[in-house]
């Protein structure tokens, strides 16, 4: 399967189901979408063996367990043949939750999840800036997230 190949509308509406909720059984699956338990089953396992379907997950809100700060930072890397060695020790990181390689004004610009400015203080001054690749940083801290969703499907 492609990366988009042989997706068809079936695939999209159980994709779409399973974003709301990756727990539902097929079964359920299959009476919503008015098709047998089978035909859900071996969808999902084609989805899942191309590669369309990496895996599934919980949703935590990680305010309700003290971590308060989100913050995205943009990394200037004083060369871009850096970037493979910059990659391999954010890796390391337990802070960093997204790391992107982007064209305009950063090398790179990651998602940081803290439990306090201080928390976040620290990891800039502590790990992150430490590294000699980089050049810079700049630090946006994210005041409220109010919109958070999967891409529409259907």
């Amino acid at each position: 399967m492609s990366e988009t190949g042989d997706v068809d509308n079936l695939d999209r509406e159980i994709m779409t189901v399973l974003q709301g909720d990756a727990r539902k059984p097929f079964q359920e699956i299959a009476r919503e979408l008015k098709v047998s338990g089978g035909t859900v089953h071996v969808r999902f396992n084609k989805l899942k063996e191309g590669g369309v379907i990496r895996g599934s997950r919980i949703v935590i809100d990680y305010g309700n367990l003290g971590f308060d700060v989100h913050a995205f930072i943009g990394i200037n890397l004083h060369n871009a043949g850096d970037y493979g060695a910059v990659l391999e020790k954010l890796k390391e990181m337990k802070e960093i939750t997204e790391v992107h390689y982007t064209t305009g004004g950063y090398s790179m610009f990651i998602r940081v999840i803290a439990e306090s400015t201080r928390g976040l203080h620290s990891f800039l001054t502590e790990k992150l800036q430490p590294l000699q690749e980089i050049q810079s940083t700049e630090t946006f801290i994210s005041l409220d997230i109010p919109v958070q969703r999967d891409v529409s499907l259907v």
